[in-house]
């Protein structure tokens, strides 16, 4: 049940600068190596900092005989202050002008941003440390991680995914993809908090 549970965090996961920078690779000249790189620097990163957690979770202890335990309450303020942050960012409606600069960018500067943005950025780190923490104080495999992380960087995948199935009109739609991303995603990734949320303090 657990994998099903951890999956919407998915979508925290890559909304916000995470997307739109997909967006840029994906509209550049050098396509498919910067889209390439990107994902792959994702990869590496969401996979290092969920197994940090697992492994620094299990070292901590699993759950209480009843009631939440404390890793059960550390994830809940790490949530919590996810929330915070992305309501603060929420009225960010245009993307940094740095982000401009990604369409040249060189695939090592693809894959940097990747493992960067994914690893380090507050609401990613956060989501990854509770995907990670969660699943080892339920006692689960770490295997449990794996479709969710696989399904961020599919997710991160999409618009080089779509220019290659679509071509020209796929760089056409995805700007404005794009831009309807920048504005809303803060509301996708509250609700799937909160839903997270609801979950632990119901287990």
């Amino acid at each position: 049940m657990d994998i099903v549970t951890v999956l919407p965090l998915a979508f925290v996961m890559i909304a916000g600068p995470q997307i739109i920078s997909a967006v840029f690779f994906a509209t550049s000249e050098s396509w498919r190596r910067a889209s390439s790189a990107y994902v792959l620097g994702a990869l590496m990163s969401i996979t290092a900092v969920v197994t940090a957690a697992y492994l620094l979770a299990q070292g901590v202890g699993g759950e209480e005989e009843s009631g939440l335990s404390g890793i059960d309450y550390a994830i809940l303020a790490l949530l919590f202050f996810a929330m915070v942050h992305n309501y603060r960012q929420r009225n960010q409606s245009e993307p940094p002008k740095w982000m401009g600069r990604l369409q040249s960018a060189t695939p090592r500067f693809a894959f940097v941003l990747g493992f960067l943005l994914l690893g380090l950025f507050p609401s990613d780190l956060i989501t990854s440390l509770t995907v990670g923490g969660h699943l080892a104080n339920d006692g689960d495999p770490w295997t449990y991680a794996i479709p969710f992380i696989l399904l961020t960087v599919l997710l991160l995948a999409l618009p080089a995914l779509c220019v290659a199935a679509l071509g020209e009109r796929a760089q056409r739609v995805l700007p404005k993809v794009r831009d309807w991303m920048n504005t809303n995603s803060w509301i996708i990734s509250e609700a799937v908090i909160a839903f997270f949320i609801v979950i632990i303090l119901s287990g």
